[in-house]
C-alpha cells in the first residue's frame, strides 16, 4: 500500500476529547466497548448456518467450508476493509457513515467531484436510514439468544424464555438516562472474562481435533464448500455473515478510542478468540455422531461447556449481549446527534449523562421509539432463530455502501493508482454483493423489516433536508437588504437600553423575527445581535474558529458561530466569550428573539404535498431553538410567521 498515497488524516481536535491514555489501555477498553456485537455473534451465526431457515447439511465439507469462510471473512471485511483501509478515512478522528460523508462533502466544496454529491448524500443518508434497523434487531437478536441458553440447562425454562428477554431489554433501556458513565467502567472486564472464557471453551474442544485449524485457514475448503453444495453455499452466507456483524462498529466508534487501539484489539484477542471459540463449535459436531450431532446443532455455543458450567455461561453470555446492546443504542444516540447537527432531523431533546466524557447522551424520543421497535420485534418473531431471518440485510447494505463512499475516497481524496484501487475495490465489492445478495433470500422469512424501517427513516431523513432547504429559500426570497435597514432603522427608530439577539438561520438579510419585533413593538435595543449558528462538516472546531463577527454599524452587529457536528451548541457560553462587540454579554441584560414557523403546503413546486405535510408534522414537533441552544428559558421572546413551500 502506497503511503504517500494514503495519509493518515490527522485528528485535529479539541485537547481533552481523545482519552490521552496509553495503546494498551485503550486497546482493553476498546474490547469492553466496540466488539460487543461481533463479539456475541458466536452465540447464534454458526447455529444459524445449519439450523435457520434454510438448514445446511452439517457433513465435514460444510463445516470445514462455513469455518474457512467465516475465517476469511473475518480477514478481508474487518480486518482488510474496516481496520486496514476504511479507517483511515476519519473525520478530524470520528467514524460512520455519516462522518465520512461530511469528510467527501468538505473536500468535494474544494474542488472535489461535485457531481457526485448528491449521489453520495443518498447512499449516506440511507446507511444512517439502515443504521436505525440494525439498532432495533441487534438488542433483539442479542439478548433473546443468550437467554435461550437456559434451554440447554434445563429444558422446563423454554416457557420463560420470552418473558426474561423482554424485562432485559426493558430495564436496558430505562437505565438509558441515567447515563453509562458508571456501569461502563464494568464493560471490559466483563468483555475480558467473555472472550477468554469462549477461547478456552473453543481449545478444550480444538484439542481432540487439531487438523481443523490448518482446514480453516486453507481458503480451498472455502472454494471446495460452494462446488460441493452450490446453491445452498450461497444461502449459508446469509447465516455467516452474522459473524460479521458488528464490523462496522468499528469505525463507528473510532473516535472514542482511535484506529490503532481497536485495530490491536482486534488483531491480538478477538479475533483469535471469535475463531478459536468457532473451530470449537465445528470439532465438537464432527466428533459426535449423526443422531447427537443433530440435537447439539441446535445449540451448539452453550453446549461447548461442561454441563455444569452451562448456567453460569448463559449469565455470562446474557451480560455480554447486554453490554452490545447497550453499544448499539449509543450508536443510535450518537448518529442521531450527528444527523441533527447536519440538517438530516429535526431537533430534538438531547441530555448530557456525563459531564467527562462529550459522547455520552441520551435522546429521550430515539431511547423510546427504540425500545417499543425491539418489544415489538422479540413478540413477533419470538426466537433469535426467527429474527435471525430479519438480521443481515441492513448491516451488509451498510457495509455495501461503505465500499461505495471508500471507492470516492480513494479515488478522489487519496489519489490511489488505479492498478492498486481497483483490484482492492473489486474484492469488496464481490463480497458485499454476495453476502446482500445472499440476504435478500430472507426478505420473505423477515428481512423485509430492515427494508421498511430504513425506508421509513430515508423518507424521514430526506424529507426534513429537502423540505428545510426550501423553507430557508422561501424565506430568503423575502428577506430585506440588512444594509438599507439599518440606515432606516437605526435613525427613526426609539433605541432602548440592553441586547436583543435575533437568531437566524441565513447569513445575510435581516431576519423576520427582527421585522416583525419592529413593526409591533416600535423599538430597538442600543445593541442588536444577528446570530446565526452554523454546523460544521467536522465533528470539532477549535476556538481560534468559533466567531465570526462583522460591525454593521449604529450597534448592529452579525455574528456567526460556529459547532461541529460533535459539539453541543451552547449558545450563551459560546457569547461569554465574544469581546470585541461592546460591553460583556450579561444574560439578565439580553433578550433573546425566535421566529417560528408555521408551514401552509401548498402547490408550489418543491416537494409532493404529502411530504410538505410531513415536513409541517416534524417541524412542529421539533425541540424549540430555545432548549436546543441552551438559551434561558425568561429571555426568550417567539415571534411567528407563516411560510408557503
Amino acid at each position: 500500500m502506497n503511503a504517500a498515497a494514503a495519509p493518515e488524516l490527522p485528528a485535529d481536535r479539541p485537547a481533552g476529547h481523545h482519552p490521552q491514555s496509553g495503546l494498551a489501555r485503550l486497546a482493553a477498553g476498546a474490547v469492553g466497548v466496540v466488539f460487543g456485537d461481533i463479539g456475541t455473534s458466536p452465540i447464534y451465526a454458526f447455529r444459524e448456518t445449519f439450523a435457520g431457515h434454510h438448514q445446511l447439511p452439517h457433513g465435514p465439507a460444510e463445516i470445514v467450508g462455513v469455518l474457512s469462510l467465516i475465517f476469511w471473512s473475518m480477514m478481508i471485511v474487518v480486518s482488510l476493509k474496516y481496520v486496514s483501509v476504511i479507517m483511515r478515512a476519519d473525520n478530524k478522528g470520528e467514524g460512520g457513515s455519516l462522518a465520512l460523508l461530511a469528510l467527501i462533502n468538505r473536500k468535494s466544496a474544494r474542488g472535489g467531484p461535485k457531481k457526485w454529491t448528491s449521489g453520495i448524500v443518498l447512499l449516506g443518508v440511507f446507511a444512517t436510514a439502515l443504521f436505525y434497523g440494525d439498532s432495533m434487531i441487534t438488542p433483539a437478536m442479542s439478548v433473546l439468544s443468550a437467554v435461550e441458553g437456559l434451554t440447554t440447562v434445563q429444558s422446563s425454562f423454554a416457557p420463560y424464555v420470552l418473558p426474561i428477554a423482554v424485562g432485559i431489554l426493558v430495564g436496558l433501556f430505562a437505565i438509558q438516562s441515567v447515563g453509562t458513565a458508571r456501569v461502563g467502567a464494568f464493560f471490559a472486564p466483563i468483555m475480558l472474562v467473555y472472550f477468554l472464557t469462549i477461547a478456552v471453551l473453543g481449545i478444550s474442544h480444538i484439542v481432540l481435533m487439531p487438523s481443523i485449524v490448518l482446514e480453516t485457514l486453507n481458503p480451498l475448503n472455502a472454494l471446495n464448500f460452494f462446488f460441493h453444495d452450490g446453491w445452498s453455499a450461497f444461502l449459508a452466507l446469509g447465516s455467516v455473515v452474522l459473524a460479521v456483524t458488528g464490523a462496522e462498529a468499528l469505525y463507528a466508534d473510532m473516535g472514542h478510542f482511535g484506529r490503532r487501539p481497536i485495530g490491536l484489539s482486534w488483531l491480538a484477542f478477538v479475533m483469535p478468540a471469535l475463531m478459536l471459540n468457532y473451530m470449537g463449535q465445528g470439532a465438537m459436531i464432527l466428533s459426535l455422531d449423526p443422531v447427537t450431532a443433530n440435537e447439539t446443532i441446535r445449540n451448539p455455543f452453550f453446549l461447548l461447556a461442561p454441563e455444569m458450567l452451562r448456567l453460569p455461561l448463559v449469565i455470562l453470555a446474557t451480560l455480554a449481549t447486554i453490554i452490545a446492546s447497550q453499544a448499539v443504542i449509543s450508536g443510535a444516540f450518537s448518529v442521531t446527534q450527528q444527523a441533527i447537527q447536519l440538517g438530516f432531523i429535526p431537533r430534538l431533546r438531547i441530555q448530557h449523562t456525563s459531564e467527562a466524557a462529550v459522547g455520552q447522551i441520551y435522546i429521550p424520543v430515539i431511547n423510546w421509539a427504540l425500545l417499543v421497535m425491539v418489544i415489538l420485534l422479540v413478540l413477533f418473531f419470538q426466537t433469535s432463530t426467527n429474527i435471525a431471518a430479519a438480521y443481515g440485510i441492513a448491516v451488509t447494505g451498510a457495509m455495501f455502501i461503505d465500499t461505495c463512499l471508500l471507492s470516492v475516497v480513494l479515488f478522489s481524496l487519496w489519489k490511489w493508482r488505479p492498478w492498486l484501487a481497483v483490484p482492492l475495490l473489486a474484492l469488496f465489492f464481490l463480497v458485499d454483493l454476495a453476502y446482500f445478495g445472499a440476504n435478500l433470500t430472507k426478505v420473505p422469512d423477515g428481512g423485509w423489516f430492515p427494508l421498511l424501517i430504513g425506508l421509513v427513516a430515508f423518507t424521514f431523513l430526506t424529507t426534513w433536508a429537502r423540505g428545510r432547504k426550501l423553507m430557508l429559500a422561501r424565506m430568503r426570497e423575502a428577506s430585506m437588504p440588512v444594509e438599507i435597514f439599518v440606515k432606516s432603522a437605526a435613525s427613526s427608530a426609539t433605541r432602548v437600553p440592553g441586547t436583543a439577539v435575533f437568531m437566524t438561520t441565513a447569513p445575510d438579510g435581516v431576519p423576520h423575527a427582527l421585522l416583525h419585533n419592529l413593526k409591533h413593538n416600535k423599538v430597538l435595543h442600543e445593541r442588536v445581535m444577528l446570530l446565526t449558528v452554523k454546523i460544521e462538516d467536522v465533528p470539532y472546531v477549535e476556538e481560534g474558529r468559533r466567531f465570526d463577527l462583522t460591525d454593521l454599524g449604529s450597534g448592529f452587529y452579525r455574528l456567526v458561530l460556529r459547532f461541529g457536528f460533535m459539539q453541543e451548541s451552547d449558545v450563551p457560553a459560546a457569547l461569554a466569550k465574544v469581546e470585541t462587540c461592546g460591553p460583556a454579554f450579561k444574560m439578565m441584560d439580553t433578550s433573546f428573539f425566535l421566529a417560528r414557523q408555521t408551514l401552509l403546503a401548498s402547490s408550489r413546486p418543491g416537494m409532493w404535498i404529502w411530504r410538505e405535510r410531513l415536513f409541517a408534522w416534524m417541524l412542529r414537533n421539533a425541540e424549540s431553538a430555545m432548549e436546543f441552544f441552551k438559551l434561558p428559558p425568561n429571555r426568550v421572546v417567539e415571534l411567528g410567521s407563516q411560510v408557503e413551500i
